[in-house]
Parts: C-alpha cells; sequence; structure tokens
C-alpha cells in the first residue's frame, strides 16, 4: 500500500502524488473501503480517486533518483521494438506504453526517432500515430525523470544526451 506524499505512476495518467488515503465519503458509497486520493503531477487532469485494492489498473512506484541514472546510463544498449508488420505496429506501441516500463517507453521514442529519419530520408513524413506514440512516451519517461532527478521536464532530453556524451569520453 502506498503512503501519503509517495509519488506513484498510475497507468497511462502519469505520476501522481498520494495526497490520502481515505473513504469516500457519499451516499451508496462502501465506507469500508480505502481509496487512493492522487493528485497528477502534471496538473493538467483533476484528482483521481482509486481505490488501494484496485487491480484492474497498474501503480507502481517512481523512480528512485538511482534508478533514473541507470535507465539513463543503459539507454545506449536497449534495442528498438520489434515490429513483425505494420498491422500490429500501433498495438505494440500501446502496449509499451501501458508496461510502465521506463525501458518499454526507451525503446518507444528509440524506434519512432530510427522510423522518422527513415521516413524522411524517403521524402515523406512521420505519421500521426507515430507522432502521437512518441509525444506519449516522451512524456512519461520524461517526466518521471525529472521527478527523480529533481529537474524540469523540459530539461530532460538535453540531460540525457549530454550525459550519454559525458560517458563516450
Amino acid at each position: 500500500m502506498f503512503k501519503t506524499g509517495d509519488y506513484i505512476h498510475y497507468s497511462t495518467n502519469g505520476l501522481c502524488r498520494v495526497a490520502e488515503v481515505t473513504t469516500l465519503d457519499f451516499d451508496g458509497a462502501d465506507k469500508s473501503r480505502l481509496y487512493y486520493r492522487l493528485i497528477p503531477v502534471d496538473g493538467k487532469r483533476s484528482t483521481i480517486f482509486t481505490p488501494v485494492d484496485n487491480t484492474k489498473v497498474a501503480m507502481r512506484l517512481a523512480m528512485t533518483r538511482e534508478e533514473a541514472e541507470a535507465l539513463i546510463d543503459s539507454m545506449p544498449g536497449i534495442e528498438t521494438l520489434l515490429i513483425p508488420d505494420e498491422k500490429t505496429r500501433e498495438q505494440i506501441y500501446r502496449n509499451a506504453l501501458l508496461s510502465q516500463d521506463g525501458r518499454s517507453w526507451v525503446q518507444i521514442i528509440k524506434t519512432l526517432y530510427r522510423r522518422r529519419q527513415i521516413r524522411l530520408a524517403q521524402g515523406r513524413k512521420a505519421t500521426s500515430t507515430d507522432e502521437k506514440y512518441l509525444r506519449s512516451a516522451e512524456e512519461l519517461l520524461y517526466s518521471e525523470l525529472a521527478l527523480a532527478l529533481g529537474m524540469h521536464k523540459e530539461e530532460m532530453e538535453g540531460y540525457i544526451v549530454k550525459r550519454l556524451e559525458t560517458e563516450k569520453v
């Protein structure tokens, strides 16, 4: 069970702070069931109430500083996603996003950067589906890394590039 003040990753909603563990106080609510009251870190969405014992939605603690640094350091060795055919492409992206695994998010980003480069070299644009999943993966990854490292999300891409270049030297 998470504690008040914990930062958790809640499904595809991303990072949330556990504001409290409480019961719901309205007619018809089961007064014996505990709920998390979650405040999305990005502030773009309303408060989320979810049962503590919810097994339908994936929830996990946010990365620690050590986990974030280890993930960044491992990025050069993370392979792109294997896409057997175009029909399964979007489902593979969706599953990787839902996995709540930073490595999977890196795989999406690397896959879509490479795919974009190939399409541009062919004189074609990136697809709207690719761009949607790229933005989603970057949002999930960069916001979680930023929280763990005490930085702003907008700084993450530059920080990652600089850190990986420094390690090569």
